[in-house]
Parts: structure tokens; C-alpha cells; sequence
């Protein structure tokens, strides 16, 4: 039994032995590979470098905007008198200027918001501006999206992930939970601090309509409900015993880790704490693309390899996940900002 334990203990050496110097072999090999550098990576020098033919094509038509001598956002110039389209909830109060790919900083001012689409006009105090020229036809799938600024190379590039589609906007609530022994939107219980107990709302009271649309059921007052954001006020028709009766709510999005009852917490806790943009959902249509853009860089154009604008950049929404709205849909919104500016004059 002995000389059996000892044979299979050199039989075990004896194969560690043959085998070891072909462990050490594929470590060293693994050690001696090639290694990509980093400025090779997507958003490394050198690969930015390389669409520099695109930054020369569109610098001059793209603005970085500051507030307070802060860099907020970047926009993109539409008219040759100085008119530049750009992310409205980064323009916080202050003194606004723009940077231009000339290097110098000029006064700006804002001039008109859609509020819907999160989309400002600026007019920026600088003549003989290039106004970015946007592409027609569609996007696709795997197609380049290259986010150029001011500077020789672009910012970051990217590649198309997913086709104009809408974002719904953050789950907002009137602040109510429904009596679920029965189908009816009759209310249960209210949630403190919210809108439906500061307008006097009480358990028992009965949805009959939101906005004037009738509503029979919880589930169509959750569907209309969903539609709307954080901040936005709703009209509904209620019934309390035998008298019927209007109330106006301001729609709410709990704070980060606030309970809603009946719903449960607001979704989001996969997202990157700090550097998403402040408004990152609630838009008609958006691509979607995979660059890697903090904030600040939000509000210019997203181009393609001819220098064309696809889209608008106007939000950080994930780790690799930002969205633009498409061109169609970016010059719809001018459009109607520009007309809303000439009946202002």
C-alpha cells in the first residue's frame, strides 16, 4: 500500500513537472502580448486624431457656452447671425458667454425654450457664424457618431446603439394609492407632502376623469398618469358621496431613496450617481449612441463621417448610453422657436 502511495505521488510530480514549464510558457506569452495603449482606446488621442477631418468640418459652427465663466454645455449654431440651438436645462442663471473655435468668448443670450424637448435658442453675440448642416435620411444601427466641439478633435465617438424611439419621462405621482378591493380608481390612503393631500384630496373621493378624459379603472389613471413628468399639473374630475368636484395637481418625482406607497421605490439606482444629465428622459424621440459624455459636453451636435448632424446631443443618460434627438426632430423645435422669437419682436 505504501509503494502504491508513493508511485502515485511521483506520477503527480512527474506531471506537474511536464506540465509546468507549459504553465510558464503561456504566463510569459500572456505577458509579452501586445497590449492596446490607451491612447489607442475609443476615446483615445490617437483614435480621436483620426477624425480630426470632421472636427475641421464642423468647429465653426458649433458654440461652448459658460455661465459664470463655468463651461455648462456645447450648442450648435443654426443661423449665420449668431443663433445657436443647445441643451435649456444646463443654462442655469448667470452671466452666459460663448466660446468659439476662433478662441475668443463672446456675450450670449437666451432667447427662447421648448420646454417639452428640453431645447434652447441662444443668440450668441458673433457674426459670419457656419450654421451646422444636418443630414437627411435615417440613421442606422452600428452607424459612427462622432460628437465634435471647438477644438482640432472631437470630443468622443461613438457608434449608433438603438433607432429614434421615445423616452418616456421619470415616474411622477399625484401622491395617492388606490383601494385594490375594487377595479374603481377610488382613493385609499394619500402620501404626506405630496399634491393630492395639499389640495384637499381624501380617501374615499373617486376619479372620474383626467384633463377630461374618463377614466373607469386604476389602471387607465396609472397609463395617463405615466405620461406625465415631474412638474406638470393635471386636472381631475372627482366624486366624494354624492358630489362631484375638480381639483388641480402638480405631478412629483420622489427624491432618490423616498418610498411611494403602492408603487414602490423610483427606479434609477443603476444609473451613475453625479454624472447623468439633470434631465435624462421625457423626449418625443432620441437615439440612442454609446459615447462617453459627461454632461457639459450635452447640447451640441451629434455628426456623422461626412459632418453632418444626425442629431442633437441632449442627454447623459447611463454609463454608455446618451442620447440625441434626431435632426427632423431638432429642426421642427427651431423652427417654432424662431417664430416664437419674431413675434416677440
Amino acid at each position: 500500500m505504501k509503494r502504491e502511495r508513493h508511485s502515485a505521488a511521483f506520477a503527480c510530480l512527474a506531471f506537474a513537472l511536464l506540465l509546468g514549464p507549459l504553465a510558464v510558457d503561456a504566463a510569459q506569452a500572456d505577458l509579452l502580448a501586445p497590449r492596446l495603449p490607451r491612447n489607442r482606446f475609443r476615446n483615445g488621442e490617437e483614435v480621436l486624431r483620426a477624425f480630426a477631418a470632421v472636427s475641421a468640418a464642423t468647429r465653426d459652427s458649433i458654440v461652448k457656452l459658460n455661465v459664470d465663466g463655468e463651461t455648462v454645455v456645447l450648442g450648435a449654431v443654426v443661423d449665420a447671425t449668431g443663433l445657436a440651438l443647445t441643451k435649456a436645462s444646463e443654462l442655469k442663471p448667470g452671466k452666459l458667454t460663448c466660446w468659439l473655435a476662433t478662441d475668443q468668448e463672446v456675450p450670449a443670450e437666451l432667447v427662447g425654450t421648448d420646454a417639452e424637448e428640453d431645447v434652447a435658442l441662444v443668440r450668441v453675440q458673433a457674426r459670419g457664424l457656419k450654421p451646422i448642416r444636418w443630414a437627411e435620411g435615417e440613421v442606422g444601427i452600428g452607424q459612427w457618431a462622432i460628437t465634435p466641439g471647438i477644438a482640432e478633435t472631437p470630443h468622443a465617438v461613438g457608434i449608433i446603439s438603438a433607432l429614434p424611439r421615445r423616452i418616456r419621462p421619470p415616474r411622477a405621482f399625484i401622491g395617492v394609492q388606490f383601494d385594490f378591493r375594487t377595479s374603481l380608481p377610488k382613493i385609499e390612503a394619500l402620501m404626506p407632502g405630496l399634491s393630492a393631500e395639499k389640495v384637499g384630496l381624501k380617501p374615499g373621493d373617486l376619479i372620474k376623469a383626467i384633463n377630461s378624459t374618463p377614466v373607469t379603472n386604476r389602471e387607465q389613471v396609472a397609463e395617463i398618469l405615466r405620461e406625465f413628468r415631474d412638474g406638470q399639473t393635471v386636472k381631475l374630475s372627482l366624486q366624494r358621496a354624492t358630489n362631484q368636484f375638480e381639483a388641480e395637481l402638480r405631478m412629483t418625482t420622489p427624491k432618490p431613496g423616498e418610498l411611494v406607497p403602492g408603487f414602490g421605490p423610483p427606479r434609477g439606482g443603476t444609473r451613475l450617481s453625479g454624472e447623468v444629465s439633470q434631465r435624462a428622459e421625457g423626449f418625443e424621440q432620441a437615439i440612442e449612441h454609446d459615447s462617453v459624455l459627461p454632461p457639459w459636453l450635452c447640447g451640441g451636435p451629434l455628426v456623422n463621417l461626412e459632418g453632418e448632424a444626425i442629431g442633437l446631443n441632449i442627454a447623459r443618460a447611463g454609463r454608455v448610453t446618451t442620447y440625441a434627438l434626431p435632426a427632423r426632430l431638432v429642426q421642427r423645435i427651431c423652427d417654432h422657436l424662431r417664430a416664437g422669437m419674431d413675434v416677440a419682436k
